[in-house]
């Protein structure tokens, strides 16, 4: 379903056409969601395919492609992390990954999140110790690192831990990640006996601590004889709002959970919105080890055989799809369910206290519709190196963190603030004139006077006269809950109380813009000064940059060499010489 312009709107799959857009265009039992998209509606294309599974496929595709407004949507469309057990090294390491698996060694999960593959991975460093510093930094040791100094690493670096008891610690870290904590435990156990015989007590209560580590995680993440792989979806509604909680089981151990909150504008009833996760969460980007081979869900579907096959197909193995079940499987599926329900709840009660922010905002501003989308502009630099504007962008619920954008700031003199947040929102708010992005109600600017001038300019130059401008200014003595508004149009300086809800939105919004211009100007700080004085030369690759540090022995005798002496470098003609010798002197 298109509108006037063409851009999509809808993408549904049926197998009678007839019956499902009848659906829409009658008379009367529309709810008001489905009747302002039957309004927008101005085109509807088909497309007819071979099967069921190929037209699922194919819906997935295109709300994927074009993010239709009225169709369910995830947020999060990134690849599963899993552990990444290395196998190419003399010490083998831990470590996080995510998209293909290319490296040579093994990968445990997938995690539904790299919160949970972190946990796993601080874990496993209490128990076994095997190493998760990076390659390069493991080469470079001459002395145990602090990992080793807290008990986190068996330092393999420095040889301090033979390749034999290493090479234990690497398979029982293997073990447990397939899910063989008890095999694992059992040989504790003997060495632990062993040890106390021979009266060598400190090996002794260092096995045994790491029994009731095993233990502990079994208790926790665990029930008892249960077995396999499957997700578990609980999914509940409220308040207009969906909440789908996704726990991960893989070898019998709970892996971890997330909260998923699908966009819809239609109403669609809740068996229809698990529906699309499924679809777009394992069809669509997924490899066949990211399917598991059970899917629990809470309620039943109407599309389950439909789904089951596709994934089957997908996955090269058999998938199926449930909602009764019992025993261990019903307790995973209370646990979803009652996290579901939680975080729903959470949900709507941040939402209902960003509702009365936003209306003591209005009332505040003395506004006759309520803003429903707010900007605000921070800069951010260390004594005028690696300018960074942040722009950060705030709706009804909260950070719109997908609207956020960075501007690295050049061409102005060093620590210029006002310079800097000119170029900002000139380059901003051209687009946001030609149509590209989308225009705020109310645009916050983190200063005094000064930064709201520069604000006023930018918007007369660009004919903007509709958009209210605010400045935040820090108060008296710069403390918290002594901010100041300054309105653009009338000047006008509103304080506020420290419990004002107006004012813990105003600071949310201008502490958010200074988080991120502050990670944005450290990010391009840190990348500067790690780059080399070299690669700011036009003409001097990767390549040439090479053979002038083997040629000189390193940077410093590039520094010193002459034109005649740079020419004399493979690949350097005479102009590039006089380049890099220009180059270097004025730097």
């Amino acid at each position: 379903m298109l509108n006037v312009a063409g851009e999509v709107l809808y993408v549904g799959k049926a197998k009678n056409l007839r019956k499902r857009l009848s659906s829409y265009f009658r008379a009367s039992g529309l709810t008001t969601k489905t009747m302002a998209l039957v309004g927008r509606i101005h085109e509807i294309e088909v497309t007819v395919t071979a099967s069921e599974r190929e037209a699922l496929l194919l819906e997935q595709n295109l709300i994927k492609q074009y993010k239709p407004p009225y169709n369910i949507l995830l947020r999060d469309d990134k690849s599963y992390p899993y552990i990444y057990l290395s196998t190419d090294h003399e010490h083998p390491r831990l470590s996080i990954h995510r998209g293909r698996k290319t490296g040579k060694g093994q990968y445990f999960g997938p995690y539904p999140s790299a919160a949970a593959v972190r946990e796993s991975l601080s874990w496993l460093q209490k128990v076994f110790r095997v190493r998760q510093c990076e390659d390069s930094y493991y080469k470079g040791r001459s002395r145990p690192c602090l990992q080793y100094q807290i008990g986190r690493c068996s330092a393999p670096c420095v040889g301090i831990v033979s390749d034999k008891e290493y090479a234990v610690d690497v398979n029982y870290t293997e073990l447990f990640l397939k899910g063989k904590s008890s095999d694992i435990q059992a040989d504790l156990a003997n060495q632990m006996e062993r040890h106390a015989a021979a009266l060598e007590f400190e090996q002794a209560a260092d096995l045994r601590d790491r029994i009731a580590h095993l233990q502990q995680v079994q208790s926790t993440q665990c029930i008892e004889g249960e077995t396999g792989d499957m997700d578990i979806l609980g999914g509940v509604m409220d308040g207009g709002q969906v909440c789908i909680q996704l726990v991960c089981v893989r070898g019998g151990r709970v892996l971890g959970s997330r909260s998923y909150f699908p966009k819809s504008q239609l109403e669609e009833p809740l068996a229809m919105q698990i529906e699309a996760f499924v679809a777009q969460h394992y069809l669509i980007g997924s490899g066949a080890s990211d399917i598991p081979r059970e899917i629990i869900s809470n309620i039943m579907l109407d599309d389950s055989d439909l789904l089951a096959a596709s994934l089957t197909e997908q996955a090269g193995r058999q998938v199926s799809l449930s909602h009764k079940v019992r025993s261990n499987r019903a307790k995973w599926q209370n646990l979803a369910l009652t996290a579901a329900e939680q975080n729903l709840k959470n949900r709507l009660a941040s939402s209902a206290s960003s509702l009365k922010r936003f209306k003591a905002l209005q009332a505040v501003l003395g506004l006759e519709e309520l803003p429903e989308r707010l900007e605000c502009f921070d800069i951010s630099h260390s004594s005028g190196e690696a300018t960074v504007a942040s722009c950060v962008v705030f709706d009804g619920n909260g950070p719109l963190k997908s609207d956020y954008r960075k501007m690295n700031i050049d061409g102005i003199a060093p620590g210029d603030d006002y310079a800097a947040m000119y170029q900002a929102l000139s380059r901003r708010y051209t687009r946001v004139k030609a149509g590209e992005v989308l225009m705020p109600d109310i645009l916050f600017i983190d200063g005094g006077k000064g930064q709201l001038t520069q604000a006023k300019t930018v918007m007369a130059e660009l004919g903007i006269n509709n958009l209210l401008m605010v400045g935040v200014a820090k108060g008296s003595d710069r403390r918290a809950g002594l901010e100041i508004l300054i309105r653009g149009d009338d000047g006008r300086e509103i304080s506020l109380p420290d419990n004002s809800p107006a004012l813990h939105l105003v600071q949310h919004i201008r502490d958010e813009s200074h988080r991120f211009a502050i990670t944005g100007h450290k990010a391009r700080r840190d990348k500067t000064r790690r780059q080399s004085t070299l690669e700011g030369i036009p003409g001097v690759g990767a390549k040439r940059r090479r053979e002038l540090l083997r040629y000189f022995g390193g940077l410093q005798g590039v520094k010193q060499a002459g034109v005649e002496d740079l020419r004399r470098v493979p690949g350097i003609s005479e102009k590039i010489a006089l380049q890099i010798y220009e180059d270097l002197r004025s730097a």
